[in-house]
């Protein structure tokens, strides 16, 4: 796959899953926009890496939601459990990534198809935590 296409490709796969969780704002969708950008640079030095960028921009798009939002995409698997925590991707630097929940190490959804398993917003993390705030 060319590199524009697979940049293209890991954009898509993210913002479904914002969609899918309903976060996908236009100051959420610059978050990803940067990270692509920034992983256009990164596949440029090591094209052998180009299956690993929808990994990594989901993962640059998490961390950036941390610090403004609050965690994304929360776990579906322990939603009512106590302690919302959010899914991470594994492999960290690999192909076909997925969103895991480190507690239990289930595999919850490959990126870009967590629509498939959310149920009652369980991925709704920084609109959630965005609310929370506004409410105190």
């Amino acid at each position: 796959m060319e590199l524009e296409q697979t940049l293209h490709m890991a954009r898509a796969l993210v913002l479904a899953d914002l969609s899918a969780g309903d976060v996908a704002r236009a100051d959420v969708v610059s978050l990803v926009e940067d990270a692509v950008a920034h992983r256009r640079w990164w596949v440029e030095q090591w094209p052998e890496g180009s299956e690993f960028v929808a990994g990594l921009v989901a993962q640059d798009v998490q961390d950036a939601l941390l610090e403004r939002y609050g965690r994304w995409p929360l776990c579906p698997v322990c939603v009512g459990g106590g302690d919302p925590h959010a899914l991470e991707v594994e492999p960290e630097l690999g192909a076909d990534p997925h969103w895991v929940c480190a507690k239990t190490t289930v595999a919850v959804a490959r990126v870009g198809a967590l629509g498939s398993v959310v149920a009652g917003g369980g991925s709704r993390g920084p609109k959630r935590d965005r609310e929370a705030e506004d409410e105190h």
